[in-house]
């Protein structure tokens, strides 16, 4: 029993429930205190999920960190959980971006302030067990449970009047999408005995068997990512969340899609994922170029980034499906890089809505005239986003480039249209936010970024450029996990 509480990723689990049930007993009028509880759990989950990233062996593939408890025995059936390369950098930016969004939020909400809270926590907790449980069932349960709270986020807390609409949207789709996922769970349980993911992994499917697997699995991981068409929820579902609800829907739930192919596609049906390769390349090159000039003509601020964010995420899949050392490195790179760039373009949008209660970029001119501090972050961001050498997102693109080339220089070649457009839809939307003459006939006062915003900025920046300026520390932990995932293809 004692060695729970010496398991670093089971303190982490943990953290955000001991957070949400100490909220639930705080007084709901003390609104200073349920922040002050949020903040501090959120904080110690932090340092746990650091201390995983600290005792982390890189020289192996193995999964570490693991502890087994026995739910249904009888079932054969156990919870387990553990981290490898691939799943650790995810933990921590899921315990990194939930303390953003508790820092966010702490003067724009005010309205059920305790139930907005606790849903963070339990929306973390669900997502740490998302990359870390070991088992498909349990998986399965904890990539749907994350529905119900980011739901109520975007549904109580949202900003706009179709946010009712926008949240039935978001849950539905994703729903819906994973009902197949679930009869694929049990036709794989009853052929194998076992959903154990390092036993399933030593299980061998008939082809057709594993591309009709395939599919199920696709469909639930393609929405979540999300692939065009299945796309269709995401600029609503950011359009009409809270800044906190944005920054964690693109930061960490979009990874959960391209994590899913990862742990899940790849390893276990390795012959369908070969085989379906043309039909990813065909819907992540449309993804790549029709979000790209659609973002150019998105007049919400929200919807311009929802929609990059589709084109980024084709480039991953790209990554993922190009099957190689390179392309699936740059792609888990490119993952982690999105999760901090877009959050932090968010970010920028709801410091501006804060203050001007519109999204709307036609009321928005001439920043840099009277918001100086915050032009030179959204600079910075925007740079980012586009793939600037020296910034993260250059890495991940790059790498993706560079193992895809070996399979197909046409897809090379179109994917890197997409670096071009990302290019114009960025600059062009800096260019139109910050440049130009002041609309002082839609608003006359104007204040600058607050200490406190100042402050969550500034961590995203220099995490940006550690990941762009020294890949390393984060690619020397995911080598030998993706060569041993690519040895099972």
């Amino acid at each position: 029993m004692l060695e729970i509480f010496f398991n670093p990723l089971v303190c982490t689990s943990l953290a955000p429930l001991l957070g949400a049930l100490s909220l639930y007993l705080a007084p709901t009028v003390n609104l200073r205190l349920c922040r002050l509880i949020a903040l501090y759990s959120s904080c110690i989950t932090f340092l746990f999920s650091l201390s995983i990233w600290l005792q982390f062996d890189s020289s192996t593939s193995l999964f570490q960190f693991i502890y087994t408890f026995s739910w249904l025995k009888n079932w054969n059936i156990y919870y387990t959980i553990g981290v490898d390369g691939i799943s650790i950098f995810f933990i921590l930016l899921t315990t990194f971006l939930t303390i953003i969004c508790i820092l966010i939020s702490w003067v724009s909400i005010t309205f059920l302030l305790k139930e907005y809270l606790i849903c963070f926590l339990i929306l973390e907790f669900c997502l740490i067990q998302v990359f870390s449980v070991l088992d498909l069932l349990l998986f399965y349960i904890f990539f749907e449970s994350v529905l119900i709270p980011m739901f109520l986020i975007v549904g109580v807390w949202g900003s706009r009047s179709r946010k009712i609409r926008a949240a039935y949207q978001f849950f539905l789709y994703t729903l819906i999408g994973s009902l197949l996922m679930l009869i694929g769970l049990i036709f794989v349980y009853f052929q194998a005995g076992t959903t154990d993911i390092q036993l399933l992994w030593q299980t061998n499917f008939s082809e057709f068997r594993q591309l009709i697997l395939w599919v199920a699995f696709f469909s639930s991981f393609a929405v979540k990512i999300p692939m065009i068409p299945f796309h269709i929820w995401l600029p609503e579902a950011h359009a009409e969340a809270p800044t906190a609800g944005s920054v964690i829907l693109a930061g960490i739930l979009l990874k959960m899609g391209g994590f899913g192919f990862l742990r899940f596609s790849l390893p276990l049906l390795p012959f369908a994922s070969i085989f379906f390769t043309p039909l990813i390349f065909s819907l992540s090159l449309v993804a790549v170029i029709y979000a790209s000039l659609t973002t150019l003509r998105q007049v919400d601020l929200k919807k311009i980034i929802a929609y990059s964010s589709v084109s980024h995420m084709g480039f991953v899949t790209i990554g993922i499906f190009s099957l190689t050392l390179q392309g699936i490195e740059g792609s888990i790179i490119l993952m982690l890089s999105h999760g901090l760039v877009s959050s932090a373009l968010f970010l920028c949008v709801g410091i501006l809505y804060d203050r001007h209660k519109t999204r709307i970029i036609k009321y928005y001119n001439g920043l840099v005239q009277v918001m100086p501090i915050f032009s030179s972050f959204f600079l910075f961001f925007v740079f980012a986003n586009l793939g600037f050498p020296g910034t993260s997102s250059f890495i991940g693109e790059f790498l993706v480039l560079f193992g895809i080339f070996k399979s197909s220089i046409f897809v090379t070649f179109f994917a890197a249209l997409g670096m071009i457009f990302g290019a114009a839809y960025s600059i062009w939307l800096f260019n139109r936010i910050v440049f130009g003459v002041v609309k002082v006939q839609y608003f006359y006062l104007f204040q600058d970024i607050s200490r406190r915003e100042f402050w969550i900025l500034i961590p995203l920046i220099l995490l940006i450029l550690w990941m762009g300026l020294y890949p390393n520390s984060f690619l020397d932990l995911i080598h030998f996990s993706v060569l041993n995932l690519i040895e099972q293809l």
